[in-house]
């Protein structure tokens, strides 16, 4: 089946970088749309990140200028480099896939910035 998968979560101080990662198997990867969202304690699931198919990207506003997507086709995977790093950036990060009216998602992976 369909799976995407996570890594490069973790624990880092205020103003450190992490690198996601997300790699898809048994997926049109190369026509997919693919996003970053995340989901901190008591909020609701948001989009950090956006990058098409045709590798057209788009941010959130609290992210712009500090965390960037990317995508290896040849690899099926995108990533999302995040740098400068805020507390309020703590929260579950999830990987999307979605193309002709599908959608799969990726299981998660935590990222915890400390002050």
């Amino acid at each position: 089946q369909v799976q995407l998968v996570e890594s490069g979560g973790g624990l880092v101080q205020a103003g450190g970088s992490l690198r996601l990662s997300c790699a898809a198997s048994r997926i049109s990867f190369s026509i997919s749309n693919m996003y970053w969202y995340r989901q901190a304690p008591g909020k609701q699931r948001g989009v950090v990140a956006t990058i098409t198919s045709g590798a057209a990207t788009a941010y959130a506003d609290s992210v712009k200028g500090r965390f960037t997507i990317s995508r290896d086709n040849a690899k099926n995977t995108v990533s999302l480099q995040m740098d400068s790093l805020k507390p309020e950036d703590t929260a579950v990060y999830y990987c999307r896939a979605a193309w002709g009216g599908r959608e799969y998602w990726g299981q998660g992976t935590q990222v915890t910035v400390s002050s």
